[in-house]
């Protein structure tokens, strides 16, 4: 199976993830408008109505905005748990979404769609709750965590089977303290239940090395608080700390915001 990846949008503005083949596949969030996700989709040459489903992490608006037209226009599935779901009934800017098209997952119970085993799990993030998504296809283990305060037991446990991993790199330390964000917000970007720091992402990655893993895709770069080179440097500067050498695997790539990434091809077999 050619199985791929590749990223709509992420970031503060919008967060969109394909996961599939050119026969179609899933999406994980859909933060960005259903015309932008159309048209990216299209310049995948999928379309629309080979995605066969959407896993939401959370209710954010930057993680739902399309649900409304994607659902009622499109039909397409939302995979999410009853306490996710609940938290998107409640925004005021989804209260056209189809509920017909919503399906209920538990976590930790692992289910599949579209040749995918999925399972979700809980992550720490200011939500009633946010999930990551935990995908195996063939001999191939996909972690995708995005929006979490800190790497919890369980956030640690399917970041370390992952053998291509897309995880949160929100934010470096000294802009975010030193920048134009009031006290209270940089509190909660720097708080156990807001986002991850460059360095926490590259020294817990360069301190629990799988051997297995070839890719990291670096999520959700804050557009006031990062730089892709800042990301990038904290990564090179733990990894050269443990000597692990970038020039081989794991090849590490920057998710730009309302920018299609490369399609990053993932051996499933």
């Amino acid at each position: 199976m050619d199985l791929f990846f590749c990223s709509l949008s992420s970031g503060s503005s919008g967060n969109c993830y394909f996961l599939g083949t050119s026969e179609g596949g899933v999406l994980v969030d859909a933060g960005i408008s259903a015309k932008a996700t159309r048209n990216f989709l299209k310049d995948l040459e999928i379309p629309t109505g080979k995605i066969s489903g959407i896993l939401v992490t959370h209710g954010h608006h930057d993680h739902t905005k399309g649900l409304q037209v994607l659902t009622k226009r499109h039909h397409i599935p939302v995979f999410t748990s009853e306490k996710v779901w609940k938290s998107i009934l409640k925004s005021p800017m989804q209260q056209e979404i189809s509920i017909d098209c919503f399906r209920y997952i538990i976590p930790f119970e692992p289910f599949t769609l579209n040749g995918l085993t999925i399972e979700a799990f809980t992550i720490s993030h200011d939500t009633p709750e946010t999930l990551g998504y935990y995908i195996r296809c063939g001999s191939r283990n996909i972690t995708i965590v995005t929006d979490l305060g800190y790497i919890c037991d369980t956030a640690a446990s399917y970041i370390k089977k992952a053998d291509f991993l897309v995880i949160e790199s929100n934010y470096d330390e000294n802009m975010l303290l030193n920048g134009k964000y009031p006290s209270y917000l940089k509190k909660r970007v720097n708080g156990k239940k807001g986002h991850l720091c460059n360095n926490i992402t590259a020294r817990f990655l360069a301190d629990n090395m799988n051997p297995r893993l070839s890719h990291v895709c670096l999520a959700h770069l804050s557009k006031n608080n990062n730089t892709p080179e800042l990301a990038l440097q904290a990564i090179h500067e733990a990894f050269q700390q443990k000597g692990i050498n970038l020039n081989g695997e794991p090849n590490v790539v920057v998710l730009q915001r309302h920018c299609l990434s490369e399609k990053i091809s993932i051996n499933s077999f």
